[in-house]
């Protein structure tokens, strides 16, 4: 794994932006970075792909015992929900996509950061943009990178489980939630299903035929929501969503492996495992470790703390606990800047990367996004 600078390609912007990348220059300054590039071998390549399938088991696992055993507490799921978590995974509702941010530096193994089990971003990156990248720098080249294929599989294998109509959500006003979902859409369109898009605060709850609604009324038969379980369930509408036949993606047993409870559950079952980091619900004894919320999102409310010292603490909206404590991960700096590897899980299949790089060892929503290649 080496980092190459090269040249970006001329009017790249535009290049970026006929495949909906809007968001590429963030504050003045560049979010996707073709400046330079990853490159991974085959070995190397073939490494992430067993980590972040065994992660991906590994957690499926922990859902089920986490169920079994009941320990929704430890996840700050209500206990008006604990029955619909379970009926969820009971039923084997569908999950489309997830994405294991890791650790890796080509030499040791990856290392699980954590889990965006339930709305992960930076996807049309990874997907789309990257791929477009390499077959105009280079068309013979290759890259990890079946994303887009597996996300059509993905939403047939959600037609096969209920052919019905989908409807997709995000926030307004954030263009990159939004571009994520119309991308998500599009490959929803393409494996055959009928779909429409609508602002997260136009879903509206009809009470008479106890449902939710779209802004003409319509019934929302099946909603993807770019937009958290954790706030979901904390809404004033939240208690609707016991009462309505909505199905759900990302599932609601998302709400097990999106929160980070999980981190230290994984390593006091698996703690020999060469993808896990120590992590406990306690700070760690060495006195060095990163302190994160349970519910923590693009970086904000991070604690590094090195000897005993508090080296880093980042902003953010998460100041109330929960908390975990995880060993710092072994982020290995390229030029200054600290790769972290997101490794996408779509329908059940380890299938690519996305790399995002920061100058810190905490990785943000502002964090650059920088494209690879595989080499012989």
């Amino acid at each position: 794994m080496r980092r190459l600078s090269i040249d970006p390609r001329p009017n790249w912007q535009k290049r970026v932006e006929q495949y909906g990348l809007h968001f590429h220059t963030l504050r003045g300054e560049p979010y996707w970075d073709e400046s330079a590039c990853y490159q991974f071998t085959n070995f190397e390549i073939d490494t992430l792909e067993l980590a972040t399938q065994t992660l991906h088991q590994m957690c499926l696992d922990l859902v089920q015992e986490v169920i079994t055993e009941r320990q929704f507490g430890l996840f700050m799921i209500p206990p008006e929900f604990e029955e619909f978590v379970i009926r969820s995974w009971e039923e084997d509702e569908p999950s489309v996509y997830g994405r294991f941010d890791l650790a890796y530096d080509g030499v040791g193994p990856p290392k699980l950061l954590e889990y965006n089990a339930d709305t992960p971003t930076a996807l049309l990156e990874a997907a789309i943009a990257q791929w477009t990248w390499l077959k105009d720098v280079d068309e013979r080249a290759d890259q990890f990178n079946s994303i887009h294929e597996k996300l059509i599989d993905a939403w047939k294998a959600v037609l096969a489980h209920d052919p019905g109509p989908v409807h997709f959500a995000a926030m307004s006003g954030q263009v990159e939630d939004y571009i994520t979902a119309e991308y998500l859409r599009d490959t929803a369109i393409q494996a055959g299903f009928q779909t429409s898009y609508l602002d997260v605060e136009q879903i509206g709850w009809d009470r008479s035929r106890r449902m939710f609604v779209d802004q003409a009324g319509f019934p929302i038969h099946r909603l993807f929501k770019l937009y958290p379980w954790e706030w979901m369930i904390r809404e004033e509408f939240g208690p609707h969503i016991l009462q309505s036949k909505t199905l759900w993606v990302e599932p609601a047993w998302k709400m097990i492996l999106s929160c980070k409870s999980i981190l230290p559950l994984l390593y006091q079952r698996h703690p020999e495992s060469p993808f896990l980091l120590p992590a406990s619900f306690d700070p760690l004894p060495s006195g060095s470790y990163v302190r994160k919320p349970v519910h923590a999102r693009e970086g904000s409310n991070i604690q590094v703390v090195e000897g005993g010292r508090m080296t880093l603490d980042t902003e953010g909206p998460y100041t109330a606990g929960p908390h975990v404590y995880q060993a710092i991960g072994p982020l290995k700096p390229h030029e200054g800047r600290y790769p972290v590897i997101g490794s996408w899980v779509v329908n059940g299949l380890a299938c690519g990367i996305g790399i995002r790089e920061d100058d810190s060892l905490v990785t943000s929503n502002t964090s650059r996004f920088v494209p690879h290649q595989m080499v012989g």
